[in-house]
C-alpha cells in the first residue's frame, strides 16, 4: 500500500470517528436517508443478463456439454432422484444462498421435489457464482453438474427456473406445436440469436399432455432477443400478450407437468388446504365435547356477507365456516378439527383467514389434538388465543405449530359475552404446511387506489416491524414507482432504530431480509406470490463513504415522527425500482378486495457464510434411477483407489473398470484419461478456422493451377476456343 493510499485511509478513520462521536453526543444522523437499487433500475430478465455477460448459450440460458446435441431426447435416463444433492459453492453471493433455499422450499411445498446437501452421490448439482444464470438440461450424469446464479441472479423465479432446466424442462415456446400459439417475429430478432427461437419435435421434448402455457415461468418475454423496440413474439390470443415471461412463481402447467414427470403424488411439505367449497368440508368433523357446531354459510347475519376465496368476484357465492356466537348461550362451545395429519418435519405454519362479528369477549382458540400409543384418543394442546376486537373484514393469521405426530387442528369458538340476534366467528381458506410462517403482515388497504393516486417518487412505509433477534425494520414502498419508473412498484427494505432497542450488533450482520406481496389465491400450492429478498452486509460501506451501509440507524439514518407523535430513527435502504409492474400487481389475487398484502421476515443466513462441508467419499445415489449406460454403476469403495481423476473429475465405473468422468462447463471442458486436458470453444474455433485458411489456400491453388493449364490448351486449339474461353467466369464461394 503506497503512503497516499495510506493517508487516505487515515482521514476517511478519523472522519467515522469524528461522524461518530458528534451523532453519538447530540443524536444527529446523517442529513439524508439513502435508498440503493440491487437491479440498478433496470428489470433485466435472465436472457438480458446472460447476454450482457457475453454468454451465447442454447436458446439463452442452456448448457450443452460435449456428449449432447441439441437434441439430445430427454428421457428416463436424464432424470434425477426425486431426492436431488446439491452443492452451494464459497463464491455465491449470501443473498444468493439464502433466496436458493427458499427456492428449495418451494418446491417442497408444491412437488414431490426434494433437495438435499450432497453426501457423497455420485452425480450432484454444483451451483456456483458463474458470468450469469445457466444451467443443463437434465441430469447429465457427469458427477458434478454446473449451475450458474450469478450477479443479478438472485431472484426466487430465476433460480426455480434454472432448476427446472436441471430437472429435465426446455422452454415452453420450444415445444413442437409453438406455433400453434406464439408468432415468431424473425425479422426482429438479434442477428445471429435466431438459433434460440427452434423448436423440438414431440420425441425430442415431451409436453406431458399439458396444453400450452403462456403463463409457464418457462416462457420467454415478448421481447427477447429484439433488435429494436418491437416485440419477437406475439401471442396468438392477444391476451397474454404481457403474460408471456413471468418471474413470479411455477405456474400451475409447470406443476403439473414436473409432477407428471417424476411421478409425483404428493408434495414433500403441504400438509392440506381447505376453503369449504365442497360440501365434505375437506374431511374435517365437528369436534367432541362440543355444545354447539360451526355451520358452512355463504352469509352471515352480523357480517360477513362473503367468503373471502370470492371476494369481489362473485357476489352471492362461495362458502365459509361460521360459529353463531351471538345468538348462543352463553358457554357455548364448538370445535372444528381438521382430518388426521401426519407430520414429517417436526414444525408447521398455520395460515387462515377470519371475520370476527362477535361480542369482544368471545374468544377463537387454536388447539392441536395430539395421538400416540399412550392416547390413541388424542389429547388437546392449547397452540394460541386469537386476540384483536371485532372488525369487519377478514383477517390474515399464522400461527406456528410444533408437533411430532399425528395430529387434527383443532379451531375452538367460545361464547362468553351476552346474547345477542346476531355476529359470531368465521373462517375460510385454511393453509397448513411444514414451513415457517413469515414473521408480520402488512395491509394495505385500498391498494388499487393507492397505486392510482399516489404521485410517483412517493413512498408509504410499513409499520417497524421487530425480528426474533430483536432488530427493527420497516418495508417502503413507492405505489406508483419510484422518480423515473412509473408503472412500477418499487420496494425497499431497511433497518430502522426505535426508542429503547438495544442489545443489537452493529453493523447488522447477515440478516436477510424478505418482501412479498401475497397472492391471495386460496390454495396455498397454486399462490404466485411475488418476492424480493435483500441480505445486511456487515462490510458494506454506503456509496457517499459517510459510513457502513447497515449500521446503527441512529448512526447512519435519519429521524421521523410518525403521526402520533412517535419518533425512531430510519437506515439507509436496499430495494429494486422494479419489483413488479402494476399490470402484474392487477393479474391473479395481489389485490383482494381492493386490498394488498405484503409478508415480510428478517431471518438470520449467518450460517451461510461457512462453507458447506464436502462429503468424505462418493456413494450410491439415495433412489435408484436408470442410467444412459447400464455398464456404469458406482465403483466399489476400493475401485478408484489407485486412479486420480484431475479438475473436478469423478470416479465411475465403465465397462465394470474405473475411469474418470470430467468436469464440463459452458464453454470448456476436461478430457483424457484422468482429465488432464482441458479444451473450449474458443481453441475450436481457433482449430478451425486454420483448417478453413489451410482447405482455402489449397483450393486457390488448384484453381490457379487449373486456368492456367486450360488457357495453354486452348492456345493450341483453334480461335473460336479463345472467344468461348473470354466469357467464363470463375466463382469461388466458402
Amino acid at each position: 500500500m503506497s503512503d497516499m493510499e495510506g493517508r487516505k485511509k487515515r482521514v476517511v478513520l478519523v472522519l467515522d470517528i469524528v461522524c461518530f462521536l458528534f451523532s453519538s453526543i447530540y443524536g444527529l444522523p446523517t442529513a439524508k436517508v439513502l435508498e440503493y437499487d440491487v437491479d440498478g433500475g433496470r428489470d433485466l430478465d435472465i436472457f438480458d443478463i446472460n447476454e450482457e455477460a457475453g454468454l451465447n448459450l442454447v436458446e439463452g440460458d442452456i448448457v450443452l456439454d460435449e456428449r449432447q446435441s441439441r437434441n439430445s431426447i430427454i428421457g428416463d435416463e436424464y432424470r434425477w432422484p426425486r431426492t436431488v444433492p446439491y452443492y452451494m459453492e464459497d463464491d455465491l453471493e449470501i443473498n444468493a444462498k439464502g433466496v436458493i433455499l427458499k427456492a428449495f422450499e418451494q418446491y417442497r411445498l408444491k412437488t414431490c421435489i426434494n433437495f438435499q446437501p450432497w453426501s457423497g452421490e455420485e452425480n450432484y448439482i454444483s451451483i456456483f457464482k458463474g458470468s450469469g444464470c445457466f444451467s443443463s438440461v437434465g441430469n447429465r450424469r457427469v458427477g458434478k453438474q454446473r449451475l450458474s446464479i450469478g450477479s443479478n441472479c438472485d431472484r426466487i423465479a430465476t433460480i426455480e427456473h434454472e432448476f427446472l432446466h436441471a430437472l429435465g424442462f426446455w422452454h415452453e415456446q420450444s415445444r413442437s406445436d409453438r406455433d400453434d400459439y406464439v408468432t415468431i417475429m424473425w425479422d426482429r430478432i438479434s442477428a445471429g440469436k435466431e438459433h434460440n427461437f427452434n423448436t423440438y419435435n414431440d420425441t425430442t421434448s415431451s409436453s406431458l399432455g399439458v396444453p400450452y402455457d403462456y403463463g409457464s415461468m418457462m416462457h420467454y418475454s415478448k421481447n427477447a432477443f429484439r433488435n429494436g423496440t418491437l416485440p419477437t413474439i406475439v401471442t396468438n390470443i392477444a391476451a397474454f400478450s404481457d403474460v408471456v415471461g413471468q418471474r413470479m412463481e411455477f405456474s400451475d402447467s409447470d406443476l403439473l407437468k414436473l409432477s407428471r414427470l417424476y411421478n409425483c403424488t404428493q408434495a414433500s411439505t403441504f400438509l392440506d388446504s381447505c376453503d369449504f367449497e365442497l360440501q365434505n368440508i375437506c374431511g374435517m368433523v365437528q369436534g367432541p365435547g362440543a355444545t354447539t357446531e360451526w355451520a358452512r354459510l355463504t352469509t352471515a347475519p352480523g357480517g360477513p356477507s362473503t367468503d373471502y376465496s370470492n371476494l369481489g368476484k362473485c357476489t352471492g357465492s362461495g362458502y365459509f365456516m361460521h360459529f353463531p356466537s351471538g345468538a348462543a348461550d352463553a358457554g357455548a362451545v364448538a370445535q372444528l378439527e381438521s382430518r388426521l395429519l401426519y407430520p414429517k418435519r417436526g414444525y408447521q405454519c398455520l395460515q387462515f383467514f377470519y371475520y370476527n362479528s362477535a361480542a369482544p369477549v368471545d374468544t377463537l382458540s387454536i388447539w392441536v389434538r395430539e395421538y400416540d400409543a399412550a392416547h390413541p384418543n388424542g389429547t388437546l394442546r392449547l397452540i394460541k388465543t386469537i386476540d384483536g376486537p371485532p372488525e369487519e373484514l377478514w383477517q390474515l393469521h399464522h400461527v406456528s405449530l410444533d408437533v411430532m405426530t399425528k395430529f387434527r387442528v383443532v379451531f375452538r369458538g367460545e361464547k362468553h359475552g351476552p346474547l345477542s340476534a346476531m355476529g359470531g366467528l368465521s373462517l375460510d381458506d385454511i393453509n397448513l404446511s411444514e414451513t415457517a410462517c413469515p414473521e408480520h403482515a402488512w395491509r394495505v388497504k385500498d391498494f388499487s387506489n393507492v397505486m392510482e393516486t399516489t404521485p410517483p417518487g412517493t413512498p408509504i412505509h410499513s409499520p417497524p416491524f421487530t425480528s426474533k433477534e430483536g432488530y427493527s425494520f420497516q418495508m417502503t414502498l413507492y405505489p406508483s414507482g419510484d422518480t423515473g419508473y412509473p408503472g412500477e412498484l418499487s420496494a425497499f427494505a431497511r433497518l430502522v432504530a426505535l426508542p429503547g432497542d438495544t442489545g443489537q450488533q452493529w453493523p447488522c450482520p447477515w440478516k436477510q431480509m424478505t418482501m412479498m406481496l401475497m397472492d391471495q389465491h386460496p390454495h396455498i400450492q397454486k399462490r404466485m406470490s411475488n418476492q424480493r429478498s435483500v441480505t445486511t452486509d456487515p462490510n458494506t460501506i454506503l456509496s457517499d463513504g459517510s459510513g457502513l451501509h447497515w449500521d446503527d440507524p441512529r448512526k447512519v439514518g435519519v429521524e421521523v415522527t410518525t403521526p402520533d407523535g412517535t419518533k425512531y430513527f430510519r437506515g439507509p435502504a436496499l430495494g429494486t425500482s422494479v419489483y413488479l409492474t402494476h399490470l402484474r400487481a392487477r393479474s391473479r389475487d395481489f389485490i383482494k378486495g381492493g386490498d394488498a398484502i405484503f409478508l415480510l421476515s428478517m431471518e438470520d443466513v449467518s450460517h451461510l457464510t461457512v462453507t458447506q462441508p464436502v462429503p468424505p467419499s462418493t456413494t450410491a445415489s439415495p433412489e435408484t434411477t436408470t442410467t444412459p449406460n447400464n455398464n456404469s454403476t458406482t465403483p466399489p469403495s476400493d475401485a478408484c483407489t489407485d486412479v486420480e481423476c484431475l479438475n473436478d473429475g469423478v470416479c465411475v465405473l465403465e465397462q465394470k473398470k474405473p475411469a474418470c468422468r470430467c468436469a464440463v462447463g459452458d464453454d470448456w471442458w476436461y478430457y483424457g484419461e484422468q482429465c488432464q486436458y482441458s479444451g473450449s470453444s474458443s481453441d475450436n474455433l481457433t482449430v478451425t478456422l486454420a483448417a478453413s485458411l489451410s482447405v482455402l489456400a489449397a483450393m486457390m491453388l488448384v484453381t490457379v493451377v487449373s486456368v492456367v493449364y486450360v488457357k495453354r490448351s486452348m492456345n493450341r486449339s483453334s480461335p473460336d476456343s479463345n472467344l468461348a474461353m473470354s466469357n467464363v467466369n470463375v466463382e469461388e464461394r466458402f
